[in-house]
This record gives C-alpha cells, sequence and structure tokens, in this order.
C-alpha cells in the first residue's frame, strides 16, 4: 500500500497526434482502388481469359434466363424497383434529409457530395472505356450507356456503404445493426446479380461496380475523418 507521501503516477497523455498514414478506411480506399484500376485495364485491354470467363458466364445465365420466365420476371421486378439506381439515390435523399433537420449540416452535404461523385465517375467510366453491353438474339430485358462499370451495382454499393457508415456514426449495434448489414450486403449483391441474370452486364462490369463504389465509400469516410478531425479545437 502506497503512503500518503508517494509519488503519484501521471496518466499517458491522451492527446496524441493522430497518425498521418493510410489506415482503416484510408488503406481500404487505396487497396480497393489498385484493384478497380487493374480490372479497368483489364477491360481496356481485352484481355482474353477475362473476357472468356465473362462471355462463359453470360451465356449460362441467359440460357436459364430465358428457360425460366418466372425467375427473370422476379429478376426484373428487383433490378427496376428495389435495386434501381433511383430508389438508391431515394434513400440517399433520405438520409441527407433527416441529416440536414438533426442540423449535422456538413455530415448531410458529404453524404450527398459522395453520391453525386459516385454518379458522375460511373458515367465518366463508362464514357471513357465505352464496352459494349452483350448482344443476344432473344433478349429478355434492355438498357442503355455502356457496359463497364455497372451503374446499379455500383450505385448500390455507395449507397448502401453511405447508409451503414451513418448508422455506425449514430451508434447503431447489436440486431438492428446486424440486421442492416445483412440487408445492404443482399442489395448489394442483388444489384448486381440481377443484371447478369438479365443478360444487360458482363461478370467484370458488375464487379467493377462493387470495386468502384466501395472505393469510393471509403475514401470518403477517411478524407470526412481527416476534415473533421483537423475542426477540432
Amino acid at each position: 500500500m502506497l503512503s500518503p507521501s508517494a509519488p503519484m503516477v501521471s496518466p499517458p497523455p491522451q492527446d496524441r497526434p493522430p497518425r498521418t498514414g493510410p489506415t482503416g478506411a484510408g488503406a481500404t480506399a487505396a487497396l480497393l482502388a489498385v484493384l478497380s484500376a487493374v480490372l479497368t485495364v483489364l477491360v481496356v485491354a481485352e484481355w482474353g481469359p477475362l473476357f472468356t470467363f465473362d462471355r462463359w458466364v453470360a451465356d449460362e445465365l441467359h440460357r436459364r434466363a430465358v428457360a425460366e420466365p418466372g425467375a427473370t420476371w422476379l429478376n426484373r421486378v428487383l433490378t427496376d424497383w428495389f435495386w434501381d439506381p433511383w430508389t438508391m439515390r431515394l434513400l440517399t435523399a433520405v438520409a441527407v434529409i433527416t441529416l440536414w433537420l438533426r442540423r449535422e449540416r456538413l455530415l448531410a452535404l458529404w453524404t450527398a457530395g459522395t453520391a453525386a461523385l459516385g454518379a458522375a465517375v460511373s458515367q465518366g467510366a463508362k464514357a471513357a472505356v465505352g464496352r459494349e453491353r452483350p448482344r443476344w438474339p432473344d433478349p429478355v430485358d434492355s438498357a442503355h450507356f455502356a457496359a463497364y462499370p455497372s451503374g446499379h451495382a455500383m450505385t448500390a454499393a455507395v449507397t448502401c456503404g453511405l447508409l451503414l457508415w451513418l448508422l455506425r456514426r449514430h451508434g447503431a449495434g447489436g440486431w438492428p445493426w446486424r440486421t442492416a448489414v445483412l440487408v445492404a450486403a443482399v442489395s448489394v449483391a442483388g444489384a448486381g446479380l440481377t443484371r447478369l441474370w438479365l443478360g444487360v452486364h458482363w461478370s467484370a462490369d458488375v464487379i467493377g461496380g462493387w470495386l468502384f463504389g466501395g472505393c469510393l465509400v471509403a475514401f470518403s469516410v477517411s478524407v470526412y475523418g481527416r476534415v473533421t478531425l483537423s475542426r477540432k479545437p
């Protein structure tokens, strides 16, 4: 037992300067950026093994889509209503309005800006790469614009990633958090897989959409953390 005259040991300082290296969301963004760049280069170069795999997946799924009209109808409903980019943007708008009414103005603008940047990146990449969509003598659906990356897959990844980030920031945990993660995972996967089933995208388009979307969200989260940290007194 310490005597009354024993010197007190001061606790370690809590205000250490933050690390400057890429950690957490920043490291994730860097990894996804590299993967996105590699995949994009392979698509632009029309790398044989990738294009062969794309064609095999597309042929197999289209054969099933034609043979199973009930499943094709369900995929069309899911892609046009539940996982459509405009549905995802509506969810983002609800989140932005909610944040604005809660007077979290910077977070609201940041969320809206990230979603808008995602749409711009998607259309810009489509125009730059210019990959043609699959063509069929007996199509089960149709789509516009170039194929790579998938706008449905990317928009779903951006939207669900942002919403999960916002939920976590506001203390979501337990079964509500697990339910949100499950719904987000199913939505992101479904948004891409329905496009493959309907024969309007190649598999690389969907994977590219997921990678681009995840990279953008991780980058946005990382930068937001640095911006808010620098604003603290």
